[in-house]
């Protein structure tokens, strides 16, 4: 089965999915002529829907390329960095992330009765909110968007007692990284794992990073498996028809890798898989 046969089937349907946060975003060349003080005018923009704020640290591209042969270019940075700043809505199940180089939308899960809105309605909150930066970039003098990379982000959270109790266990989970323990070993169950694996997009469009670890839940310290499923890249089409299609490909091969990964008895018993 080719790539474009298996990114065209239909998508496995979960009715209690584990995802935890999903992350759609854009890169672009550094708009240098975005300020702080801009970035004041801009939440006045988003605080009917996102009341609250926060600045943390820039973050770092990660770009992804397939001629080893390409330079990137560090840029030299005359201006002093500037913050990311988030904006929050009241119930902190949104939020958005602004850069000069960047710009995310999240949805994250924050009580346990949250249920995820679906990928639909995340890109289309996206899509929205991506229109208004840009419409109050052309507003303001600031520059365009210069697209370098799209990504979407998948978090999923496997509590203990959905599939197993501890990590010799992890192949009840996922087939594919089973703990060998049927016969004797110096080594014992290991106390922590951290797996990643990459694999390319169709047609050189990206890459899918995809890591499980061993971690324990911020909000009430259990043990939990995290499966992080990460695209991310860009097709040589740069139009915002071409941004939507790449999000829906990304999507698709998110799915199902997941899928793919996890075991079909948890798919059906713990996350009312339904095709």
């Amino acid at each position: 089965m080719s790539a474009t046969e298996r990114t065209t089937q239909s998508l496995p349907d979960f009715g209690k999915p584990p995802v935890i946060e999903v992350v759609c975003g854009i890169s672009f060349k550094s708009l240098d002529r975005l300020l702080a003080p801009h970035l004041g005018l801009l939440w006045e923009k988003f605080k009917p829907s996102y009341p609250n704020c926060q600045e943390v640290p820039p973050l770092v591209q990660q770009v992804e390329r397939f001629d080893p042969k390409t330079l990137v270019e560090a840029q030299l940075l005359e201006l002093p960095p500037l913050p990311r700043i988030w904006f929050i809505d009241e119930k902190g199940n949104t939020l958005i992330q602004v850069q000069r180089d960047r710009f995310l939308h999240n949805w994250k899960k924050v009580e346990p009765t949250d249920e995820y809105p679906r990928f639909p309605e995340v890109s289309k909150i996206f899509r929205e909110r991506l229109g208004q930066f840009e419409a109050f970039l052309r507003e303001n003098g600031l520059g365009r968007i210069e697209p370098v990379q799209y990504e979407l982000t998948y978090i999923n959270h496997i509590p203990r007692g959905e599939g197993w109790d501890t990590l010799r266990d992890i192949g009840s989970v996922f087939p594919d990284f089973s703990w060998n323990f049927g016969r004797e070993r110096f080594i014992p169950v290991p106390e922590a794992i951290n797996w990643k694996s990459v694999f390319q997009l169709p047609e050189q469009t990206g890459r899918l990073h995809v890591s499980i670890r061993s971690a324990n839940r911020l909000s009430d310290s259990k043990p939990i498996l995290l499966l992080e499923l990460t695209a991310r890249g860009i097709g040589k089409e740069q139009s915002q028809d071409a941004m939507w299609s790449w999000l829906d490909t990304a999507r698709t091969w998110i799915v199902r890798t997941f899928a793919d990964l996890t075991d079909e008895r948890l798919q059906k018993n713990f996350w009312g898989r339904k095709q």
